[in-house]
């Protein structure tokens, strides 16, 4: 692409009465270079303005300082141009005021020992801008050399099946596997669902039947029962899936990745190259379990996990006081299967269970009180169930001790229905134990809220299992990607297949594939088939963006994706360890192989790179270097007191809309802070903190989403790995004599922008304790 410069600037919303603009104007002193202003440039004569040059060829690759990039950013498109915006508003004029920062006056120009600050911040920024234009080119879409519309889903229960019917109804072909020989999933064993029309007061058969009827009418849903998914290869857009049947075995073929744990020392740290090949080996010596990639297996566009979820087994001996083994107490699942046949009866002997004591908590009287993975779907479990003691036996009673009662929504109707019937009797209690007492069981509770012990006498007692989704105990999806056959650190989550849950509810730590109802979380049954909705949809955006080669969330519709420059590849592994989203697998020879599709443009493998070999079209190691380097360093060469130079790199998606929020509220914090925008901070490289002290910065702040308990970094690891990477730099610090404190790592939630300002002017105070970088000048 041979470049055509321009720089156009906005002088409304307050831009032209607080800068210079003929000054700003001069900033890009190259010739060819069309240097324009305009009162209002995001309007329709200063829009038809930068047209008119892109129609005559007059300019490709063009500078806009203006409004911030995340204002108008529709309005700033021109075809088969490249377009950087400069925040000359949120991020100059907005957030410094010149009642502070007074501007310089005639005679104070043409003396050397003044300076504006607010000026030379947007005079860098300019400069700025326009040296990331010329190193950056235009991308050019991913297109993969085959392609599939198709949509699989895994699971046949009441999810799976409102997925398929959503997307079958917007003309996908979809895919049904269920490892069971009939689909219905948990939904065909209940005897009930609760009430999702006014009054909330009347539990409801079951939708399953109805669901199940309406697939048969679409002829593009196929239906897999009795089969597993023995593996899934490839990415969104052309997954390769081999199926089998429950327990079948397929020869080992292909070397299969070795799951990360094994690609760890017992430090923690990554294993070298030579002893990971050896593990990889040892791994994979004589295995048959582990299935062959099928070439001839189906091409699917992408993937909705509807696995669902299992009832605890409370068989711990932290529940050995609530009677576990006795033939009576049994567990709300195995209850409501009991319910399901008819009557509710004793399993011990079959006779009328009138009297049911629904234990919530294991007895703890403490906030974390509920059995694991219980919440708002146990407790409505238990007053549907107390439900079908009184609609069963006319004298039939029903007892319901809890920590916690949660009946979000309009559910709080049917709660209220519960106690207003005199057969049922709930209170806040620990239960102390459960005994054997002749034909009943004793059911004893403390602290309850009649102010003391009660004692119980019952015919049955269920306790409340949470409900565990299914990839606690496999992997479901069973993926061939170097980073195991399932869900990375998924742990962090209890098992739960959720990526980020606040931003991306339905993604999961691979990209094409899409969690849906209760592998998500708990959930009724309405509000999974709502769920199963959300993931169809998902799936489909996927599939319709693989095919025009743009990436899916948080970046959607970008064109770029990483490319490698493997000539100068070391095999370190640590752009594949390091990949949030498994984009990256190895080749026969153990050298990063790319699946463009699966990747979601962080930009964490660029940062991960030792040999930066990584890069984006329009985003690179040279790119943002040359923007660091573009930024003036004042000297005392220069001014007797010359003003300080921190460099910001915050993260586009949390931080950097809060610093537009700091701007908007006219909240000031110091005009000698550059900001730099980056992908995510997982996409930071060292290169550029060095660089940025080398040269006489004076200090580095890291500013990126949270991360901790919550993992809510928009692409998963990003935060994280730039603290690990920001708290290593201590030697390079030292090696250049430089104090530690000069960078910094803080992490900002989107809403807390009012934070900002105050960390930065306390990371300013600091650094100007410490004094100035003595590179500076040099």
């Amino acid at each position: 692409m041979d470049k055509k410069y321009g720089v156009y600037i906005c002088t409304g919303c307050g831009i032209g009465d607080v800068l210079d603009m003929e000054a700003l104007v001069d900033v890009p002193d190259e010739e060819g270079v069309y240097n324009k202003t305009h009162p209002f440039l995001c309007g329709k004569e200063g829009l038809a303005m930068i047209q008119k040059d892109v129609d005559e060829g007059k300019v490709n690759a063009m500078v806009i300082g203006a409004c911030s990039r995340r204002v108008n950013f529709d309005a700033f498109k021109f075809d088969n141009c490249i377009v950087e915006r400069v925040n000359l508003r949120e991020g100059v004029v907005w957030p410094h005021s010149r009642e502070k920062y007074p501007a310089l006056t005639e005679e104070q120009k043409d003396d050397e020992e003044h300076f504006d600050r607010i000026q030379m911040k947007a005079e860098d920024y300019i400069k700025m801008g326009m040296i990331r234009v010329e190193k950056v080119t235009l991308p050019t879409p991913y297109k993969t050399e085959t392609f599939s519309r198709k949509i699989l889903v895994l699971g046949g229960g009441i999810t799976g099946i409102s997925a398929a019917l959503d997307a079958a109804k917007a003309g996908f072909e979809v895919t049904i596997v269920e490892k069971q020989p009939k689909l219905g999933g948990y939904a065909a064993c209940m005897r009930s669902q609760m009430p999702v029309v006014e009054p909330f007061e009347e539990l409801i058969p079951t939708v399953i039947a109805d669901k199940l009827a309406e697939l048969e009418k679409y002829p593009n849903i196929e239906v897999k029962t009795a089969t597993e998914v023995a593996r899934i290869a490839g990415q969104p857009g052309e997954f390769t899936v081999t199926f089998k049947k429950p327990g079948e075995k397929i020869p080992f073929d292909v070397p299969f990745p070795l799951p990360e744990e094994m690609t760890k020392d017992e430090k923690g740290e990554d294993l070298d190259a030579e002893t990971l090949h050896a593990k990889f080996l040892e791994y994979n010596e004589g295995r048959v379990d582990i299935l062959k990639l099928d070439p001839k297996g189906e091409l699917y566009g992408a993937v909705v996990l509807a696995a669902g979820w299992r009832a605890d087994k409370l068989e711990d001996e932290a529940y050995a006081h609530l009677g576990v083994n006795l033939p009576d107490v049994i567990t709300n699942d195995e209850f409501e299967r009991l319910a399901a046949k008819g009557k509710v009866v004793r399993p011990s002997d079959g006779k009328e269970a009138k009297s049911v004591v629904f234990v919530q908590s294991p007895g703890k009287d403490e906030d974390d009180a509920d059995f694991p993975y219980c919440g708002s779907v146990t407790s409505q479990v238990a007053l549907k169930q107390a439900k079908y003691i009184r609609n069963d036996y006319a004298d039939g009673k029903a007892y319901i001790i809890y920590q916690h009662m949660r009946t979000p929504g309009l559910q709080e109707n049917f709660y209220k229905s519960i106690q207003q019937d005199n057969g049922i009797f709930m209170t806040k209690g620990a239960v102390t134990g459960v005994s054997q007492k002749g034909d009943s069981l004793v059911v004893e509770a403390a602290n309850t809220l009649l102010g003391k012990e009660i004692a119980i006498e019952a015919d049955l007692v269920v306790l409340s299992a949470g409900m565990v989704p299914v990839t606690v105990d496999d992997p479901i999806v069973n993926l061939a990607y170097r980073q195991g056959p399932g869900f990375r650190d998924n742990d962090i989550f209890g098992g739960y297949a959720d990526s980020n849950y606040i931003c991306f509810p339905y993604e999961t730590q691979r990209t094409g594939v899409y969690a849906a109802g209760t592998i998500r979380r708990a959930m009724t049954i309405e509000e999974s088939m709502e769920d199963a909705t959300g993931a169809a949809l998902k799936a489909i955006q996927c599939i319709e963006s693989a095919h025009r080669g743009v990436s899916v969330h948080p970046r959607s519709g970008d064109m770029t994706f990483p490319e490698f420059f493997m000539q100068r590849c070391t095999q370190c592994k640590r752009c594949t360890v390091e990949c949030p989203f498994g984009a990256l697998d190895d080749d026969e020879k153990g050298t990063p192989k790319i699946n463009p599709t699966r990747c979601r443009r962080c930009g964490t493998c660029m940062g991960a790179c030792p040999e930066r070999i990584i890069s984006f079209a329009d985003y690179s190691i040279d790119s943002i270097g040359s923007q660091i380097k573009a930024i003036g360093v004042p000297s005392e060469d220069d001014f007797d007191e010359p003003p300080y130079r921190i460099l910001a790199l915050v993260c586009e998606n949390d931080a950097y809309p809060a610093l537009d929020m700091v701007g908007m509220n006219r909240m000031d914090y110091s005009p000698d802070v550059r900001i730099i925008p980056v992908r995510c901070l997982g996409s930071v490289n060292s290169i550029w903190i060095k660089d940025a002290l080398a040269q006489g910065m004076d200090g580095v702040i890291l500013i990126g989403c949270k991360h901790g308990d919550d993992y809510q970094c928009h692409f998963m690891k990003g935060s994280e790995l730039a603290e690990v990477r920001a708290n290593k730099m201590g030697d390079a610090l030292a090696s250049l004599a430089l104090e530690e404190e000069r960078v910094r790592f803080e992490e900002i939630a989107i809403d807390e922008y009012d934070k900002l300002p105050g960390l930065l002017s306390d990371f300013v105070e600091e650094i100007e304790g410490l004094g100035p970088n003595p590179f500076k000048g040099f």
